[in-house]
């Protein structure tokens, strides 16, 4: 399988992605792209550091400066590229993958995001052939490593007051330590795995997977602590426990940070179209414009420039804010939700309580063979309801909705449901996986 991905680029270190391929990543980066200056930042794997050498190699042989930012966070990477003004961004990780990946995410100038469908094919073809010239006059390495000390004192200005609150960080000994940094002397800074470590070595970083937040859930529970926040390999993404042990859900995150940011103004706010009917409820409650979106970072940034957002949330964890330039900050979304904590006088859990008026199913993966064919057939079956084809198949009713859409990756349906009772919902999630996986004809 191709290490050019939807998204990024990622494989393993070195059997499908090594430095020499990092070389001719950098130089097709730099011709397709026509650029002068890349920010380059990485995370703390093995092969981060001899693959950042071999790619600055081939960005300054095709005649750009590399703006080399050092070991920093995805969102960091974004901020540098949008705040010093460079022609592009490139940070080498590969999320919550485990320690032997590697990989690239791509931007243009902006932080722009570059997926497949906009310059990932290209490079591909571009790498494939290895046929560029070398540039007349080759760029230079210029190291900018106090970037990320002006991204956390940017971050920092979001905080209202400094608080009292007592809050777990869980960083999976990977760069969370550098969004945690934010609440230095802000609040009281529990870390858990803050050693950097790519081979990960206490759990896997990601905080979708219930499982990777049992230290944390123990530990903001014997803290006292308010709040408990776990960030993935590269912290783009987070994941929230309450002050009694308890997952908030990554749908109600997105609610409580548009309840914050709707208190200053009205403002337009993006939310997954799996979130639960409660963030669009709460946003209007607010005073908010709500715009339902596709799943998928590059997407949702693309929205919320079309729709010129101030915020949006996506079920997986990610938060993105106009102002880190249209991209992911984890640590911004802790800010918030300590606002709101603040203001409110609150509980995160007490917040948390009223938007727990539904009941969802949770992402169930189905194997399908004929995904064209079962679509057609959900869709007939209850053509009665609204009918919305923004990501796959999403269908809507008085007391509840669901949303069928593809793997890209492999042939899996994915199917989000939501009730407005627990009886409908469990009833309705057996009515359509047994249609799902063909057990009833429709």
């Amino acid at each position: 399988m191709s290490i050019f991905k939807a998204y990024d680029i990622r494989g393993l270190f070195p059997q499908e992605l090594n430095e020499e391929l990092a070389y001719w990543i950098g130089r097709a980066f730099v011709d397709f792209l026509g650029c002068r200056s890349v920010v380059v930042g990485r995370d703390m794997r093995g092969s981060s550091s001899p693959l950042f050498a071999s790619l600055a190699q081939g960005i300054i042989e095709q005649g750009a400066d590399v703006i080399d930012i050092g070991l920093c966070s995805t969102p960091m990477a974004y901020y540098a590229n949008g705040k010093l003004g460079t022609d592009a961004g490139i940070m080498i990780t590969a999320s919550h993958n485990p320690g032997e990946y590697n990989g690239f995410k791509l931007c243009r100038k902006g932080a722009v995001p570059i997926s497949g469908a906009t310059g990932i094919k290209e490079i591909e073809q571009l790498v494939n052939k290895r046929q560029l010239q070398s540039a007349s006059t080759p760029g230079r390495v210029i190291a900018k490593p106090e970037i990320g000390d002006e991204y956390v004192r940017f971050i920092k200005s979001f905080i209202e007051q400094p608080t009292s609150y007592k809050l777990v960080f869980d960083c999976a000994n990977a760069v969370g330590v550098y969004e945690m940094r934010v609440f230095d002397g802000a609040a009281t800074v529990v870390p858990l795995y803050a050693e950097l470590d790519g081979t990960f070595p206490n759990h896997e970083a990601n905080p979708l997977k219930t499982e990777t937040l049992a230290a944390l859930k123990e530990k903001v529970v014997a803290e006292k602590a308010d709040l408990g926040i776990a960030f993935d390999g590269d912290a783009d993404r987070a994941g929230f426990v309450d002050e009694t042990g308890q997952v908030i859900p990554m749908d109600l995150i997105t609610a409580l940070i548009a309840k914050d940011v709707l208190t200053k103004g009205p403002q337009t706010i993006l939310y997954d179209l799996r979130s639960s009917r409660i963030v669009r409820e709460t946003i209007l409650a607010g005073g908010g414009r709500a715009v339902e979106c596709r799943v998928g970072h590059a997407f949702i940034k693309q929205m919320m420039r079309d729709h010129d957002a101030f915020f949006a949330g996506e079920l997986s964890g990610h938060y993105y804010f106009k102002d880190n330039y249209t991209t992911e900050s984890s640590a911004l979304a802790v800010v918030y939700l300590l606002n709101l904590m603040q203001k409110t006088g609150r509980k995160i859990s007490e917040l948390v309580k009223p938007l727990q008026k539904y009941y969802q199913s949770g992402e169930i993966n189905s194997p399908v063979e004929n995904m064209k064919k079962v679509l057609e057939t959900l869709a007939a079956r209850y053509s009665s309801g609204e009918v919305s084809d923004l990501d796959g198949l999403k269908i809507s009713f008085p007391d509840w909705w669901f949303n069928v859409r593809g793997s890209n990756t492999e042939p899996l349906l994915r199917l989000n449901l939501e009730a407005n009772s627990k009886d409908l919902m469990l009833a309705k999630r057996d009515e359509l996986l047994q249609i799902i996986r063909g057990e009833i004809a429709a």
